[in-house]
């Protein structure tokens, strides 16, 4: 199992990016009061069968050629589910796929967020030619990041670029740190 949130949100974006998404939505909305922690990726990629899409949570399947088992979705369920949490997946052909999974933020067994600013920057800037919108909240106070905008802004200059690179690392490291206000979840 992996041990850190984000690092299941980046195996299931790497599917979406397996399924030519050419938009890739992460939301994580912490909601203290309630007690969770929700994860949301959505994208537009070429989607899933009803038949695939009863498969995809068993650990003997998987539509990749490179290995015989698929691990990542079925650990991402049991990690939301442990916590008491939840998990729900919804995909069509040609309509893309979402997932969804609720962590209880108090339960012993939820495993950390993990670098989540890593996660994205790495996502962002290793994927130029997909867009991806990340957001991020806690407690109803949040900040997003959309690629569409940067791009707008850039024009043909490359996320790679030096500069670039640290001012989106920076950017996404700075306002989770701001919205936290010191907590770590």
């Amino acid at each position: 199992m992996l041990p850190e949130i984000s690092l299941n949100i980046l195996d299931v974006a790497q599917n979406s990016i397996r399924a030519e998404a050419g938009l890739i939505e992460i939301s994580i909305a912490i909601d203290t009061t309630a007690d969770t922690l929700e994860v949301i990726i959505k994208d537009d990629g070429c989607g899933m069968t009803k038949e695939q899409l009863e498969k995809v949570i068993d650990p003997f399947f998987t539509t990749r050629t490179t290995r015989k088992i698929g691990l990542g979705i079925p650990f991402f369920k049991f990690a939301a589910e442990s916590t008491g949490g939840s998990f729900e997946i919804n995909s069509a052909p040609n309509a893309g796929t979402t997932v969804r999974a609720v962590f209880m933020l108090s339960s012993i067994d939820r495993m950390p967020l993990g670098d989540i600013s890593a996660t994205i920057h790495a996502l962002v800037t290793l994927n130029e030619e997909r867009d991806f919108v990340f957001s991020y909240s806690v407690d109803g106070k949040g900040f997003s990041l959309d690629t569409r905008e940067l791009k707008k802004i850039l024009g043909d200059i490359s996320f790679n670029e030096p500069e670039v690179s640290k001012y989106i690392r920076d950017f996404l490291t700075q306002n989770k740190n701001e919205i936290n206000g010191g907590a770590v979840f």
